[in-house]
């Protein structure tokens, strides 16, 4: 049977969670704030202000909790990764609190299960205690996400490999100790047997970052972005720098990419529960019309939609993680799409809404709904656009689809007739 119910012991930890997002990591975003802020190791005020908030956490035992016991976790599962989510979606600095920022907990897997000893001791261990940050860098400027088109290559010179070409949109370059690079090493084989990843520490000879592009929300400033173009130019790196052998880079990044996107569904969650709470303070706070916004038909409508599209949306994240935690690898593929593809749809619906509700109040940056609405292109487009996901949910399920039996459809109303006669003549 289905049971919703949570254990007392977990509530205790999320309500332990909420708290402290809402008292020491929501004033994060305010003390110390811009995109890359989090990733900044090199702001020793923000450092020094954060590091016992970490302390706290890990005397919680709530530190990198993505991660399994055998490399310093609690090893939940992503069900319970999914209700811990939602809190850490409310602030943007949480996740870099709980040990649990993107990318690092995607790199930190592919480290875990792929890396050498003497990698993980150099990158994982401090990478896992918040001491460097790192970059998945796949994307490309002619290419986008789409690796049948990446032409970032490598190559075996003795015992090295050699990577050339360039790479768009690597976030959080600027300030990570190594890069993750997707290159194309095997060109004659099928599209997902082309590519191999490799570990690349940034200060490499040949690493040349052309610009930091900067994005809605950043500061116009020069070169102010944290998000990379980056030239390899001829860099050179050791064989045992790649993540399994030549041609396995899809697997290594399908290995990757499944946990993080879901993840992104579970602080979506999150952000929009937040949008929909000051939608509510604002509709009992506010009056327009002689009487308050609560007591409006559309405020009220623009409220219940709200609410029903993000318990939706919250049970499809949820079956999503039982999935990944009941069934076989991969089980939840299409599952994991269909998060992608409304995640997007249901923060823009809401966060509009909450936009809308405060009025001009709304798009000043004195409310977190601003940058909010901002970082809404990103959830569309990050981890690959929403389109290229509404495909594979489509394709999965036309899979199994078989076509009519006859000249009119199944559901045919006059031959279903016709069949049921004939049964009941026999």
């Amino acid at each position: 049977m289905i049971d919703f119910r949570i254990e007392p012991e977990l509530q205790t930890k999320l309500d332990w969670m909420a708290k402290f997002v809402r008292e020491e990591c929501e004033p994060m975003d305010m003390l110390f704030p811009g995109h890359g802020a989090p990733y900044d190791v090199a702001n020793a005020e923000a450092r020094a202000y954060m590091k016992p908030l970490q302390e706290e956490v890990k005397a919680q035992g709530l530190w990198a909790c993505h991660l399994g016991a055998d490399l310093g976790g609690p090893g939940y599962g992503q069900l319970t990764l999914a209700l811990m989510n939602e809190i850490l979606g409310r602030s943007y600095w949480a996740p870099t609190v709980f040990g649990t920022a993107a990318p690092d907990t995607g790199n930190s897997e592919i480290l875990a299960m792929f890396g050498t000893e003497e990698q993980k001791a150099r990158y994982l261990q401090p990478l896992m205690e918040g001491e460097i940050v790192s970059c998945f860098s796949m994307t490309e400027p002619q290419a986008g996400a789409d690796p049948k088109e990446f032409t970032c290559r490598a190559w075996q010179d003795g015992d090295e490999w050699v990577i050339d070409g360039e790479k768009w949109f690597s976030s959080n370059a600027r300030f990570a100790a190594f890069l993750i690079v997707m290159v194309v090493t095997n060109p004659e084989n099928p599209p997902h047997g082309r590519m191999s990843m490799l570990i690349v520490p940034t200060d490499t000879p040949g690493v040349e970052f052309i610009r930091h592009s900067q994005t809605m929300g950043d500061s116009k400033g020069k070169d102010d972005g944290t998000h990379a173009y980056i030239r390899y130019n001829k860099v050179r790196v050791p064989l045992d720098a790649m993540f399994g052998g030549p041609g396995e880079g899809f697997k290594v990044a399908q290995a990757r990419l499944g946990g993080g996107r879901v993840h992104h569904a579970m602080r979506t969650v999150g952000k929009c529960q937040r949008a929909i709470d000051m939608m509510l303070e604002r509709a009992v706070s506010r009056r327009t019309q002689g009487k308050q916004l609560s007591e409006h038909q559309f405020v009220q409508g623009a409220i219940a939609d709200s609410i029903i599209e993000l318990e939706q949306f919250r049970l499809l994240v949820l079956k999503t993680a039982w999935i990944i935690d009941n069934e076989e690898h991969g089980a939840a593929r299409t599952h994991i799409a269909m998060c992608k593809v409304q995640m997007a749809k249901v923060y823009h619906d809401i966060v509009q809404r909450a936009i809308q509700l405060h009025g001009s109040l709304g798009m000043t940056l004195e409310l977190p709904l601003a940058d909010m609405w901002m970082g809404l292109p990103a959830l569309a487009l990050a981890d690959g656009p929403t389109e290229v996901h509404k495909v594979q949910v489509a394709k999965a399920y036309l899979k199994n689809a078989k076509p009519a039996p006859g000249l009119f459809p199944s559901e045919h109303i006059p031959t279903r007739l016709d069949a049921i006669r004939e049964r009941s003549a026999a």
